[in-house]
This record gives structure tokens, sequence and C-alpha cells, in this order.
């Protein structure tokens, strides 16, 4: 199973010179933890990812530390250089990547190094309670045939 087939594709993006304060707004209304910061490509629609930013970077760097955060933009605090995988990369390998860094979102790259999706734990949580399910379903299944069968 390759993390593109299970990544959301619907990254919620800003850009790094963007404002602290418009970072957190386009978390609160997506209703995400987390922004790719990305710079365009020139001349074309794909976007570059150049960091992360997080609700908690914000906590832990900007409330924790008692900064302005008027005075910021994404740049100033973001996760530079961030984990990224390729959309055909084992989700088994990834976990791991993921595990070893202590992350729970990554940015997903295609074959350009273009911005295509974000897996989170949540994502691969639920594939895994889809499999689940279809597992438990073969069990029953089983179990009502030979009920039928050998009464």
């Amino acid at each position: 199973m390759s993390v593109g087939s299970i990544c959301r594709r619907e990254a919620v993006t800003i850009e790094p010179e963007a404002s602290l304060a418009d970072a957190a707004r386009v978390m609160r209304e997506q209703h995400v933890g987390m922004l790719v910061v990305v710079e365009p490509v020139a001349g074309g629609t794909d976007r570059r990812v150049q960091g992360v930013l997080t609700d908690r970077d914000i906590v832990t760097t900007v409330v924790g530390r008692d900064t302005q955060p008027g005075e910021l933009k994404v740049v100033d605090i973001m996760t530079r250089n961030p984990l990224t995988v390729a959309e055909g990369q084992s989700v088994p390998a990834v976990l791991r990547h993921m595990r070893d860094l202590g992350v729970r979102r990554v940015p997903v790259v295609g074959s350009r190094n273009e911005l295509v999706g974000v897996l989170s734990l949540d994502d691969v949580l639920d594939f895994v309670a889809d499999q689940l399910s279809v597992l438990s379903g073969a069990i029953r299944g089983g179990q009502n045939r030979e009920r039928v069968m050998r009464p």
C-alpha cells in the first residue's frame, strides 16, 4: 500500500511571508493543526514544500516564550526542510520515519517534488479501521455460511 493511495490530496498551505496571525486564522478556519509552507514554482502550477507550521510551533515558540505574534511571519518559526515523503513510498516505511522523528503529519510529494497531499496518522488509522472492518466481515460471513451449510 502506497502513501499516495491514502493521503489527503487537499493540503492546506500558506506562503512563508504570510503573517503568523493569518496562519492561525487559516488553521482555525480549515480545522487543521498543520500548514504546509509552499512557494510556487515559476511558470507552473506546482508548489514546492519549504517547511511546515504546526499549532504546536505557534504555542511553544510564540506563546510559550511570550513573543509578540504580530511581529512574526510564518518563515520566522516554521520548521524548515521537513520530512517529506514520495507518494509511491510504502505506508509501513513512512510510519517508521514518522515514529523516528516524532511527527504526526507529513507532506506528500509527487515525481517532480511538487506537493500532492498530506499524510496524517488519522489517515492511517482510518485505513486500518476500514481493513479491520473488511476482515471482521469476512469472518462473520464465513461463520454465517457454515451455519447454513452445516446446521
